[in-house]
């Protein structure tokens, strides 16, 4: 299995997806790609205490509007109808990030009375070592890292914003992808063309400021495979607390009712439910979580099955 580096450069930088971004590397199902990012605002340094114009990525165009993303990698095989396979083995914060509320008007914060009051920012000294974050006014915060955007194009002529997440995963937002977690995505396009970006130093589900901890990254380390023979339709992960199906859609309740028929097809597969008997087990033992309010009017929600969490008795 081969190994390949990554750095933010020209050729390797874009802000959009799109099958028709030519792929800056191919690869062979079962080789690891080791990522460096930046920042989701294409930052080079951190907020300046001063308030000033922080020094940015350039040249860039106008084609550079969306999340800093890393690709689009190509892996041979790859077809539409298959799923990809893409393994989280590491993630190491750069060192600074930020984090900003109000200033702007969304529907949340047209609700909590911030849009119009000057932006407030959180200023972050990251420790990748001891996994804390420090901001100006003293708060720690543990570090649990994870990629908000990893993803695909859709098979569709059109130029696709980063903001919001689809059915081939992108801009997911999803605090438990953290390192030991495997991701699977639908594939859309030939070659799949994945693409990864937005680091996050911490987050909550919800990120209801509409940002994290955002941070690049020195290492975003994942290993990709191909399952021919799997034909999911949304996401899904297999993580360190469980099983998770995603769902995305303008309506919350939408949504929920997606991720939970997500995660029927799942406990049918795993355990062979039949979908009432799956309705009243994850009555029991399911989570539902709003994982992120904030991308471009589209809720995410996923719902999470815990390890172990159903059992059968000997």
């Amino acid at each position: 299995m081969a190994f390949y580096t990554v750095e933010p450069e020209r050729r390797t930088l874009h802000g959009h997806f799109s099958r028709d971004l030519s792929p800056i590397l191919t690869i062979d199902p079962g080789d690891t790609v080791r990522f460096r990012t930046l920042d989701a605002g294409w930052g080079l340094e951190g907020p300046l205490a001063d308030g000033g114009e922080r020094q940015k990525f350039e040249p860039r165009t106008e084609d550079d509007d969306g999340h800093a993303l890393c690709g689009p990698i190509a892996i041979r095989g790859a077809k539409p109808g298959m799923t990809l396979s893409i393994h989280i083995n590491d993630l190491r914060v750069g060192t600074y990030g930020w984090t900003g509320a109000g200033g702007w008007s969304t529907p949340l914060n047209d609700r909590l009375k911030v849009s119009d009051l000057p932006r407030f920012g959180l200023n972050w000294t990251l420790d990748a070592d001891s996994m804390t974050g420090v901001d100006q006014y003293g708060h720690i915060i543990s570090l649990r890292p994870f990629m908000g955007v990893m993803g695909m194009p859709l098979d569709i002529p059109d130029k696709q914003p980063t903001p919001p997440p689809r059915m081939t995963g992108g801009n997911m937002d999803c605090k438990e992808l953290v390192v030991g977690s495997t991701l699977y995505l639908p594939i859309a396009v030939e070659g799949g063309l994945f693409s990864v970006g937005d680091g996050h130093g911490a987050q909550g589900d919800g990120e209801v400021s509409s940002m994290a901890i955002e941070c690049p990254m020195d290492v975003c380390e994942l290993t990709f495979d191909l399952l021919p023979d799997v034909h999911v339709t949304s996401p899904r992960a297999n993580t360190p607390v469980g099983w998770l199906t995603f769902a995305f859609h303008e309506d919350l309740d939408e949504a929920i009712g997606i991720a939970l028929e997500a995660m029927f097809d799942l406990m049918n597969e795993q355990y062979g439910f039949e979908r009432q008997m799956a309705l009243a087990l994850a009555s029991v033992v399911v989570d539902v979580r709003i994982t992120q309010l904030v991308n471009a009017g589209v809720r995410g929600v996923h719902a999470l099955l815990p390890n172990r969490a159903v059992r059968q008795q000997a």
